[in-house]
């Protein structure tokens, strides 16, 4: 029997201490430890597929919490499946002691293990669709406010019309009126248009 320990984060801006210090008090091996940077979207994790990679039956896994183990209902449904059936390993998780397939092995104790799960597994992926509408709301709201995301745009420059005029007149490139401009091409050709609209 082999202990492993799985951390994940959703981003590299995040912190896994907090999850390192539960895995050394339960007493797990750095190097048996397994560390994703990545969203809980999916399992597609390089880190999370190595591992189980190398789960054999009898092996106990432990996460601090469910949504450490992903964030998707019906995919930590089929993971933890695959990992307490098809494996046979036991899955421990620190934050919630119902989700210890190593207690309670009755049919009682499977049934309250999987109606845990459910529900917490459900609240998992709920609150990622709540923070995703959130977010939503907040950037239609802040457009509607007029404010702009993205890269702040370059001014047009207060001798635009005297460098559509030279480049116009065949005495600067395309390229040249560009430079001058500080614009992308792309950026240079919708600001001409706009140009000669007011121009109308």
């Amino acid at each position: 029997m082999r202990e492993y320990g799985y951390v994940r984060i959703s981003s590299t801006d995040q912190n896994e201490d907090r999850q390192m210090i539960e895995m050394e008090k339960a007493g797990i091996r750095e190097d048996m430890i397994y560390v994703d940077k990545q969203s809980g979207k999916d399992f597609n994790r390089p880190q999370y597929k190595e591992m189980v990679s190398k789960l054999q039956e009898g092996d106990v896994l432990y996460i601090l919490s469910i949504d450490r183990l992903g964030r998707n209902y019906e995919e930590i449904q089929n993971q933890w499946r695959i990992l307490t059936k098809e494996i046979g390993i036991d899955v421990c998780v620190i934050d919630m002691p119902l989700l210890d397939t190593r207690r309670d092995k009755d049919l009682m104790g499977t049934f309250i293990a999987d109606l845990v799960l459910q529900i917490l597994s459900f609240v998992s992926e709920s609150e990622r669709q709540n923070i995703r509408k959130r977010q939503e709301q907040g950037i239609a709201a802040a457009k509607a406010r007029g404010v702009r995301f993205g890269r702040p745009e370059k001014p047009t420059p207060k001798d635009f019309g005297t460098i559509i005029k030279s480049w116009e007149s065949g005495n600067i490139s395309f390229d040249e009126a560009v430079r001058k401009c500080g614009f992308s091409p792309a950026t240079f050709y919708r600001k001409l248009r706009e140009y000669r609209l007011r121009r109308k």
